[in-house]
C-alpha cells in the first residue's frame, strides 16, 4: 500500500471514528507503530505519536499567541538514545511507544550521535534514523529478488536496525537526526526546545533543521520549507513538518488523548494533489535481473516541477492499476518527491509485455513471487550486461576508479540507453553527453562534472585497478600484496603466462586460481585490453626484501617443529631473515621444510613433482640459521 493510499484510509477511520464514537483498542490511530523482534524493554518515557494534519489553518490555531519551532519529520525509524555518566548505555527503537527494542549493539554502525558525552547526569534523546535517497536507490539497486526489495528509505531503516550484524548496518549509511531532548537532570535550566537543540548539537549530536516562527508568519515558512523537497535538494527523506512550542513546560502541561499529547507537537503532511496525463508508452528498464516498467506520459506541472515519467513497479501494479495500451494517467509526487501514478481512467487495451530484454535482446520470462503472488519481467540471459550492476558499481566506487557522478541509478540507466557494455565505454560516454544533457535529472553542469571525473580516473593506482577489474576473492588487501611484491606489470605477465601467485604472502593458492580463471575468460582479457589502452596505470616500485639468510626465498613448512615453540614461531623468524612462508606448494616454492623428508603426504608429492626440495628443520638450520 502507497503512503497516499495509507493516509486516505487512515483519514477515513479517523473520520469513522469521530462520528460513530467508537474506537478499536487495535485501531491504527492509537498505536504508534511498529513491533520489530529482538529484546522487548519498556521506555523510560511513553514515545506518544503526534497529532497530524494537512491544514495550515489548524496549525495556525495550535500555535496560538506562542512561538512555535518548524523541523522536518523525518521519514525512518524513531530510536530512544539513553546516557548516563556520559556514556551511551541504551538505544530502544519506538515499538508501540510503551515498549521498544534493544538495538545497543548497534550503536557503532549508526551515526550522527556520540558515544560519550560531556553530561554526567541522566540524559534520554529522542531521534530519527533515515536512510538517504541516494543510499536508498544504491542498496535497492543491488537485490535481485523482487521480495526482498524495499519499498521506501523508511521500510529499509527499519529492515536494516533488525540486523544482526553491526559490519552489515554500517555499510547501508543509517544516520541519527536528534528531534528533542527527552530528559536531563537539570531541565528546569534549559526550558527552551531551541536551546535544548543547540545544547545536543553542542554534545556532538546531529540535530534535525528547525526555524522558530509563529502562528502569523508559518504559512509563509512552511511554503518555503516546502519548496526545499519540492526543488530536489533534500537527499534525507522527509514526509511533512513538525511544529513545537518552543516553552517545553507549556508542552509538557498537554493532556493524553489516546496515543496523543496534545501539546506535545503538531505533524503537517503534505496534500497530494493529483494531476491527469496521458500515458505515451510504457519504457522497460532492465536492473541487475528485473526489467521494471516506467510510466512515460505528456509533461505536467506537480508541486512546480516538470514531471513525465513514474515507475510503475512491475507487472502486477499495472494490472493493479488498469493500466491499458492508451489511458490517462492520476499521478502524485509522493512527499513531494517521487512521482506515482495512483489511478487510471478511459483505459483503452492491454500494456504489451516485452517478449526481449531491452539490453541484450534475449528472451524474456514473467516469474511469480511465491511468497506474494507478485509478477516481475525477467531476462534470460545470465551474461546479460545489465546483471552485472554490482561489478560496475565496483569500478566506479572511490576504492577502485574513484569516479564520481555515477551512482547505481545511472549506471543502469546508462547500460539501458546501450551507452555501456564494458568498463571500457565509461571512458567514451562522452560521445553520448550532448543527448544526456538532454535527458531528465541531468544538465551541463552534472554532465561538465562526471566529464572531469572520468578524465581524472584514467590515472589510477594500480590497487585501485586491480580492485575495480572486480576479480573474485581478490580486494584491496590482495591488491596491495601483489603490487608491492611483484609490481603491476609482472601481475599482466604472470597472469597472461598463466603462472600462479601462491608465492606471494597472504594470496594462497585459492586466490592465485581465482586470478588465472578470471583472465582465462575471453571476454574479462578483452575487456581489460580494451580498458588498458584507455588509462596510464601509475608505477608503484616493488618493496625490496630485507636483507638475511632467507632473502628472496619462499618456504612452506609442514609438519611437526622441535627447534621451534611451533610454526608461527618458524615463520616469524624465515620472515625476520627477509624471506616468506606460504601454505601450499608451487613451482615458485624454494624450499617445503618437513622433518619427515620421506612422507608420502601430498605436499611431499607435490614437491617432488615440482622438482621442489624437502630439507628437514636440521638442514634448514645448517643453511639459513
Amino acid at each position: 500500500m502507497s503512503d497516499y493510499e495509507w493516509d486516505a484510509a487512515f483519514d477515513a477511520l479517523t473520520g469513522l471514528e469521530q462520528t460513530s464514537g467508537y474506537v478499536r483498542p487495535d485501531s491504527p490511530t492509537q498505536n504508534t507503530g511498529y513491533e520489530s523482534s529482538g529484546d522487548k524493554e519498556p521506555h523510560e518515557f511513553p514515545a506518544l505519536s503526534l497529532a497530524k494534519t494537512k491544514s495550515v489553518e489548524e496549525l495556525k490555531a495550535w500555535a496560538g499567541e506562542l512561538p512555535v519551532w518548524l523541523s522536518w519529520k523525518l521519514d525512518g525509524l524513531t530510536l530512544v538514545l539513553t546516557y548516563d555518566g556520559g556514556r551511551l548505555v541504551r538505544i530502544l527503537t519506538r515499538g508501540n511507544g510503551s515498549v521498544g527494542t534493544n538495538i545497543t549493539f548497534l550503536k557503532g554502525a549508526i551515526r550522527g550521535f556520540p558515544q560519550k558525552i560531556d553530561y554526567p547526569g541522566h540524559l534520554v534523546v529522542r531521534g530519527e534514523a533515515t536512510i538517504s535517497y541516494t543510499d536508498f536507490a544504491a542498496i535497492n539497486g543491488m537485490i535481485e529478488d523482487d521480495d526482498e526489495k524495499y519499498a521506501n528509505p523508511r521500510n529499509l531503516a527499519s529492515g536494516t536496525l533488525n540486523l544482526d550484524d553491526p559490519a552489515e548496518v554500517k555499510e547501508r549509511h543509517v544516520h541519527f537526526y536528534a528531534f528533542t531532548l527527552v530528559h536531563l537532570d537539570e531541565a528546569d535550566e534549559i526550558v527552551s526546545w531551541g536551546e535544548r537543540m543547540d545544547y545536543l548539537k553542542k554534545l556532538g549530536f546531529d540535530v534535525v533543521e528547525r526555524e522558530l516562527t509563529d502562528a502569523y508568519h508559518i504559512g509563509s515558512v512552511i511554503d518555503a520549507w516546502s519548496l526545499k523537497v519540492e526543488n530536489g535538494s533534500m537527499d534525507i527523506p522527509v514526509d511533512g513538518l513538525v511544529i513545537c512550542y518552543d516553552d517545553t513546560a507549556y508542552a509538557a502541561s498537554g493532556s493524553v488523548t489516546g496515543h496523543h499529547a496534545t501539546r506535545a507537537g503538531y505533524a503537517f503532511k503534505w496534500k497530494d494533489e493529483p494531476v491527469d496525463s496521458r500515458l505515451s508508452y510504457i519504457e522497460w528498464s532492465c536492473a541487475v535481473s528485473t526489467i521494471s516498467p516506467v510510466a512515460v506520459f505528456e509533461p505536467v506541472q506537480i508541486e512546480g516541477t516538470t514531471v513525465s515519467r513514474a515507475s510503475l513497479c512491475n507487472i502486477s501494479e499495472i494490472e493493479r492499476l488498469g493500466i491499458g495500451e492508451s489511458c490517462i494517467l492520476s499521478v502524485i509526487k509522493a512527499n513531494k518527491i517521487i512521482p506515482k501514478c495512483i489511478g487510471v481512467k478511459d483505459a483503452v487495451g492491454t500494456v504489451k509485455i516485452p517478449g526481449q530484454c531491452p539490453v541484450c535482446h534475449a528472451p524474456t520470462e514473467i516469474r511469480v513471487s511465491e511468497n506474494s503472488g507478485t509478477k516481475t519481467l525477467h531476462c534470460t540471459n545470465p551474461d546479460c550486461t545489465a546483471k552485472n550492476v554490482k561489478k560496475f558499481t565496483r569500478f566506479v566506487s572511490k576504492s577502485g576508479m574513484d569516479i564520481d557522478g555515477l551512482s547505481t541509478q545511472t549506471i543502469i540507466k546508462f547500460i539501458n540507453d546501450g551507452y555501456i557494455r564494458t568498463f571500457a565505454d565509461i571512458y567514451h560516454l562522452s560521445d553520448h553527453f550532448d543527448q544526456i544533457r538532454m535527458e531528465e535529472g541531468f544538465g551541463e553542469r552534472s554532465v561538465a562534472n562526471m566529464d572531469r571525473s572520468i578524465e581524472k580516473s584514467r590515472n589510477v593506482h594500480p590497487v585501485g585497478l586491480i580492485f575495480a577489474l572486480c576479480i573474485p576473492l581478490i580486494g584491496i588487501d590482495a591488491g596491495k600484496r601483489i603490487v608491492n611484491t611483484i609490481g603491476f606489470d609482472a601481475f599482466l605477465q604472470r597472469m597472461k603466462e598463466q603462472e600462479g601467485f601462491e608465492d606471494i604472502d597472504g594470496i594462497g593458492e585459492e586466490r592465485s586460481r581465482s586470478i588465472l580463471e578470471w583472465y582465462e575468460n575471453e571476454s574479462n582479457r578483452a575487456g581489460l585490453s580494451l580498458l588498458l589502452a584507455e588509462l596510464a596505470v601509475e608505477h608503484v616500485p616493488v618493496k625490496e626484501s630485507s636483507g638475511g639468510t632467507c632473502a628472496g626465498l619462499t618456504f612452506v613448512i609442514t609438519g611437526d617443529v622441535h627447534h621451534y615453540k611451533n610454526r608461527d614461531e618458524f615463520k616469524a623468524y624465515v620472515e625476520s631473515q627477509g624471506g616468506k612462508v606460504t601454505g601450499s606448494v608451487s613451482k615458485k616454492t624454494s624450499y617445503l621444510v618437513n622433518n619427515d623428508d620421506r612422507s608420502e603426504s601430498a605436499k611431499n608429492r607435490r614437491a617432488k613433482d615440482l622438482g621442489v626440495p624437502i630439507i628437514t628443520e636440521d638442514a634448514f638450520l645448517e643453511q639459513f640459521g
